[in-house]
This record gives structure tokens, C-alpha cells and sequence, in this order.
């Protein structure tokens, strides 16, 4: 059953992947110090507890940090999509794990088209990665 304990496990999980990625651990690394981690992975919890819990103990607009990244592209969502599917195959059961990568394919697509936009790039183009071609 999805809870909060649930989310932290996926949270924690996917960002001790993250950090080890050669691809995406060094954009974390370069926009997270160290002594910042806890308060990150917290807010991260707060943030899929409010996507999939509708609690509202996320205060925060998470798009604006990514659009900062310079050279974000298709291939860190389809690695950090990658990353996070494994998790929750890991963490949870089937149907909480198809709910996770649910909510997350439509987050990534949802970025990907404000980070064109943002860089006045087309955005006519751009097909949502589905979780079969991970």
C-alpha cells in the first residue's frame, strides 16, 4: 500500500542512484551541496506525497531548477526515467510502481516541453517517452 513510508523509501532509493549516475550524478553534484541533502530528499517526499497522496505539504514550484540546467535534453529524462522505474520495481508493489511511473512519465513530458519553450525551441516535435521504450 502506497504511504508515506513508501515514498521515502522510493525517494531515498532513487537519489542514491542518482548521485552515482555518470550521466545525471554530476548535475545533482553541481546543484546540490552535500550538507543540503537531507532538506532536498524532505522536500522531495513532500512533493510525491502531494502528487500521489494529495497532501498538501508541498510548497514549491519545481519546474524553474530544471529549466536552469544549460544543456538538459531528452536523453537525463530518459535516464532519469530509467532510474526511477527501477526503483519503484524495486521498492514497490506493481500497482503503486505503475502509479509512481504513471505520474512521473507525465511530469517528464510536461518538463521537457517547458524546457523548449523556455529556450524558444519548437515544441511541436516533442512525443512523450513511454515507459516500453525505456
Amino acid at each position: 500500500m502506497l504511504d508515506e513510508a513508501m515514498i521515502r523509501l522510493v525517494v531515498d532509493g532513487f537519489y542514491d542512484e542518482i548521485r552515482r549516475d555518470d550521466l545525471l550524478g554530476p548535475i545533482f553534484h553541481n546543484a546540490i551541496h552535500p550538507e543540503a541533502w537531507p532538506r532536498h530528499l524532505a522536500k522531495m517526499c513532500d512533493f510525491w506525497s502531494a502528487t500521489l497522496l494529495r497532501s498538501s505539504r508541498y510548497e514549491g514550484r519545481p519546474l524553474p531548477p530544471h529549466l536552469a540546467i544549460s544543456g538538459l535534453g531528452v536523453a537525463h529524462f530518459r535516464r532519469w526515467l530509467k532510474l526511477f522505474r527501477a526503483t519503484v520495481r524495486r521498492v514497490c508493489p506493481p500497482e503503486v510502481a505503475a502509479l509512481f511511473m504513471d505520474r512521473a512519465l507525465r511530469i517528464a513530458h510536461s518538463f521537457r516541453l517547458a524546457v523548449a519553450f523556455s529556450r524558444g525551441e519548437t515544441t511541436m516535435g516533442i512525443e512523450p517517452i513511454v515507459e516500453k521504450d525505456l
